[in-house]
C-alpha cells in the first residue's frame, strides 16, 4: 500500500467495527504470486541476526516490515536510540507484502520466529483481527497510548469485538494523481494542477478520455498510466463496497462497482493507455526512471517510491492533482507479538513511532500520511514539499483528499481478490486477451484461491 509499503490502505477503508466473516480459517500458507495492491519500494534486507541483545549489551528490538515504511529513512530509529541509549533497533524488510504476509501467518500459526514488532498491511488486518488476535499484545493498554489520537475508523480496523487492539495505525493513503508536467505539455494538455484536476473531476471515465487525448499526441514512446493494476485499484478504492458487503459476504462477482472498474480498466488497456506492467516489480521500477508513463494513482507514500526510482534530473517535473474521486490506498499497523523477546520495550517503541509527532516527521520525509489527526496542523504536514513535485502543496492536497475518503468495507481475503483481478485479470488485456476472457480467468483464479 505504502509499497509502503506494499498496497499502506491508510484508509478509511473498512472503517467501523470489524465485521463478522465466513470462512476465516487460515489456509495453508501459499505463495500469492506477483503484483499487489499495497506496495511500496524496497529498503530491503535484514539489519541483524534476531538475537535479543547486541555485542554492547543493548536490548535489540527487531522489526519485521514490508516495503519502504520509512522509519529508518526518516531518522526515527536514530532519534529513539538517542532518547533510549540502551536500545538498538534492527529491521528485516521484505519488499512485497504478498511475500511478507504468508510468512507472517506461518509464524503466527506456529507461534515461532516472530519479530518483536510486526507490520500488518490494511488488506490483511481483518484476517489478523479475526483469527490471530490472541497472538498479539493489546496495544490499547500499552503505556502512552491514547485511542483519541487516531482516526476512529483507523483504530476500529485493528480492534476486536471485545476491545483488543492488535496494532497501532501508522498511516493512511488518501488518493491523488501524480503526473508528469513535461509529458503533459508535450501532449498538448494543461500542466497547472488545478486545470489538470478539472479534466477528470468526479468521473473516472473522464480520466480515460484524458488518456486518449494524451496518447494521440504522445505516440508510442510513453503511456498515459503506469499499469492496469494501478488504475483498477484506484477506481475500486473510491467505492464504499468492493469485495465484501457489511455482513461479511463475498460480493466481488456480483458487485456492479467491481465489474465496472474492471471493464473501464480493460478499455484503457485495449486502447493502449496503460503499460503492460505489474507495479513494484523491477521492470516497473525502470519505467519510472526512464519516464515511460505520465500518470500514476498516487497516495502520499507513492511520492517516496517515485523519489527512490526516478532519475535526479526528473526532480520537479512531477506534480499532484486531485483524483477523479477520493479513495484510499494503503495503510499499515504495527503489532507486538506476545512471543517476542522484548515485549515491553517493543510496546514502548510502537507507541512512540505511531505518535502524532513521529507520524508528522514520517510524512515530511517519506510521504506516509498520518492516521493521527493531531499531526495535520503540524508544520511538517501543512508546509510539506517533495523534491519530485517542486512547490506543490502536497500536505494541503492530501489533507483535503483525506476528508473525502469513503468508509470502505475491508474483508479478510481482499488481498487475494485484488491480486486476482490485477495479476490474473486486467493485465491479460494488455497481452491480447479480451476483457471477457480476462474476467473469466481472474474469477476462476480467485474462487480457487478462496476455496469456493
Amino acid at each position: 500500500m505504502r509499497a509502503r509499503t506494499l498496497p499502506l490502505s491508510r484508509q478509511r477503508s473498512g472503517g467501523g467495527k470489524p465485521i463478522a466473516r465466513k470462512a476465516l480459517a487460515i489456509a495453508a500458507v501459499v505463495s500469492l504470486g506477483t503484483g499487489l495492491l499495497a506496495g511500496c519500494a524496497d529498503d530491503g534486507g535484514s539489519d541483524g541476526d534476531g538475537s535479543s541483545s547486541d555485542s554492547e549489551g543493548k536490548t535489540k528490538i527487531t522489526m519485521g516490515l514490508f516495503g519502504t515504511m520509512g522509519f529508518k529513512e526518516a531518522g526515527l530509529y536514530d532519534e529513539y536510540e538517542k532518547l533510549n541509549p540502551d536500545i538498538k533497533i534492527e529491521q528485516t524488510v521484505v519488499e512485497r507484502n504478498e511475500n511478507y504476509y504468508p510468512a507472517l501467518l506461518n509464524h503466527l500459526t506456529t507461534n515461532s520466529g516472530l519479530m518483536d514488532v510486526q507490520a500488518i498491511e490494511i488488506a490483511n488486518i481483518a484476517e489478523i483481527v479475526g483469527t490471530q488476535a490472541d497472538k498479539f499484545v493489546d496495544m490499547s493498554k500499552a503505556e502512552g497510548v491514547d485511542k483519541a489520537n487516531w482516526l476512529d475508523w483507523k483504530w476500529a480496523q485493528a480492534t476486536t469485538k471485545d476491545g483488543q487492539t492488535v496494532g497501532l495505525g501508522t498511516d493512511i493513503g488518501p488518493m491523488a494523481i501524480c503526473y508528469r508536467k513535461d509529458l503533459f505539455e508535450k501532449a498538448g494538455l494543461p500542466t497547472d494542477r488545478e486545470e489538470v484536476g478539472k479534466l477528470w473531476a468526479g468521473d473516472w471515465n473522464k480520466f480515460i478520455e484524458t488518456g486518449e487525448r494524451y496518447q494521440k499526441k504522445a505516440g508510442k514512446d510513453t503511456f498515459f498510466m503506469d499499469s492496469p493494476g494501478g488504475l483498477l485499484n484506484a477506481v475500486l478504492s473510491s467505492e464504499k463496497e468492493k469485495f465484501y458487503d457489511s455482513s461479511g459476504e463475498v460480493i466481488y462477482k456480483t458487485n456492479p462497482a467491481v465489474k465496472n472498474a474492471f471493464d473501464l480498466t480493460a478499455k484503457a488497456a485495449e486502447k493502449g493507455l496503460v503499460q503492460s506492467q505489474t507495479q513494484f516489480q523491477p521492470a516497473w521500477d525502470t519505467t519510472i526512471a526512464n519516464s515511460k508513463f505520465a500518470t500514476v494513482a498516487c497516495p502520499p507514500w507513492m511520492l517516496g517510491t517515485i523519489k527512490g526510482k526516478a532519475k535526479p534530473e526528473d526532480a520537479g517535473k512531477w506534480d499532484v492533482a486531485v483524483a477523479p474521486k477520493s479513495g484510499n490506498w494503503g495503510g499499515s499497523f504495527l503489532g507486538v507479538p506476545k512471543s517476542g523477546k522484548n515485549v515491553e520495550e517493543a510496546q514502548k517503541l510502537v507507541a512512540w513511532l505511531t505518535a502524532p509527532e513521529q507520524q508528522a516527521k514520517l510524512f515530511k520525509v517519506q510521504g506516509s500520511f498520518p492516521s493521527t489527526p493531531g499531526a495535520y496542523d503540524s508544520p511538517e504536514v501543512t508546509g510539506a514539499k517533495n523534491e519530485m513535485t517542486g512547490d506543490s502543496p502536497i500536505g494541503e492536497i492530501f489533507s483535503e483528499a483525506a476528508k473525502q475518503i469513503p468508509t470502505q468495507v475491508i474483508g479478510p481475503k481482499d488481498q487475494i481478490i485484488q491480486q486476482g483481478l490485477t495479476d490474473n485479470g486486467v493485465i491479460l488485456v494488455t497481452k491480447g486477451k479480451s476483457a471477457k476472457d480476462a474476467w473469466e480467468t481472474a474469477t476462476k483464479t480467485i474462487d480457487n484461491n478462496l476455496d469456493q
